[in-house]
């Protein structure tokens, strides 16, 4: 059986009292339930102190970018292995805003993704479609070109050490949520594809929901058969909201 994942993504948020109080509180309200894990990733100026706060729990920590490049002349942008050295196990990978906002293509996507598994982290590679995409029907196939890129890039067997998120855009940020049924078909055609070239590892492979996941429906999404877990935005800001969240994949 898949273990759970809850991830909060934190965005461009908080300060460093708030970055403080927020974990504390993550901490001390975590259920200590086995068969789900809790992540944070906070923005690049709190990782060191948040690391330090986790020091001890069971809660990993993660990044929300990475650069596709290891050194060099590249200013503004954090390395991989810089990620790691200060204690980071995850890092997103891909994610709707960055794609949409800073023009990240599938290609520099699946770069990103080589380069935080060269480091020895796990990229949550994220996928989904926008409002447009899915009323024209193409949601699949938009699916598909994302994970085909990194597919050619890296392989079948990279997805043994990397997580996958689905994210409904026009759910981000709207107050708009799939429906329990409705995000289930989206990642089992997930699972499908990667199956399509290695059952045995889709199989294990946890897909996130990343679409405005809250306390009161996380239960129902939850409780679908390829769901395992979720990518948290506006509900990972506050302790007792994001324990919600984990409370109902510690019970499902």
């Amino acid at each position: 059986m898949r273990e759970f994942l809850v991830a909060g993504n934190w965005k461009m948020n908080g300060s460093a009292a708030d970055s403080e109080a927020l974990v504390s509180g993550i901490v001390e309200g975590a259920p200590a339930v086995a068969g789900y894990r809790l992540l944070v990733c906070p923005p690049f100026t709190y990782l060191a102190s948040v690391a330090g706060l986790l020091t001890g729990s069971n809660i990993a920590l993660g990044a929300q970018n990475v650069s596709q490049f290891e050194s060099g002349a590249h200013t503004g942008e954090i390395a991989a292995s810089m990620l790691k050295d200060v204690g980071c196990e995850y890092v997103i990978v891909g994610h709707s805003e960055r794609r949409a906002m800073s023009g990240e293509s599938s290609d520099i996507v699946a770069a990103k993704f080589l380069a935080a598994q060269a480091a020895g982290l796990i990229p949550i590679l994220c996928v989904g479609e926008t409002l447009q995409e899915r009323e024209a029907g193409t949601t699949e196939k938009v699916i598909d070109e994302q994970l085909d890129a990194v597919l050619v890039a890296a392989g079948i067997d990279a997805f043994e050490s990397a997580v996958v998120a689905y994210e409904p855009v026009w759910a981000i940020g709207t107050g708009k949520t799939a429906g329990p049924a409705q995000a289930q078909d989206v990642h089992q055609h997930i699972r499908g594809r990667l199956a399509a070239h290695k059952p045995e590892l889709a199989e294990k492979l946890q897909i996130l929901y990343g679409g405005s996941m809250k306390g009161d429906n996380a239960p129902g999404l939850l409780s679908m058969a390829d769901i395992d877990g979720g990518l948290i935005g506006g509900a990972s800001l506050k302790a007792n909201d994001f324990l919600a969240i984990a409370a109902a994949a510690a019970q499902s």
